[in-house]
């Protein structure tokens, strides 16, 4: 069986009304420090995500400077991170890496 091949990663810094700014903080630190791609700050769900949340967006090169990075800098707030290899549902439910508190997913959503 071969692996499949990882084109870049999405990882999803998880917030509430109380912790917004918090979470834009730290986004816009990854998006100046790493050249990540900043998301929007969604203040709803959106897709698979229960809460609200910022996207960013890196690739392979680029993974084992934001990671751990984010492990030591996330002030709290659960980060989900996956890859991006094509299946969606299989990204977010079988590749997902979590810091913090595992939330439930709506992978009803990638279903579509």
């Amino acid at each position: 069986m071969s692996e499949p091949a990882i084109h870049g990663y999405h990882a999803h810094v998880y917030y509430d009304a109380d912790t917004l700014e918090r979470a834009r903080a730290i986004c816009e630190t990854a998006q100046r420090e790493f050249g990540v791609q900043m998301g929007r700050m969604h203040e709803r769900p959106v897709g698979p995500h229960p809460d609200w949340s910022c996207q960013l967006a890196f690739d392979q090169e680029t993974f084992g400077r934001v990671v751990p990075w984010l492990a030591v800098h996330r002030q709290g707030l659960v980060v989900f991170l996956h890859p991006l290899t094509g299946d969606d549902l299989a990204d977010h439910r079988d590749h997902a890496i979590w810091m913090g508190a595992v939330r439930p997913l709506n992978l009803a959503a990638l279903m579509v």
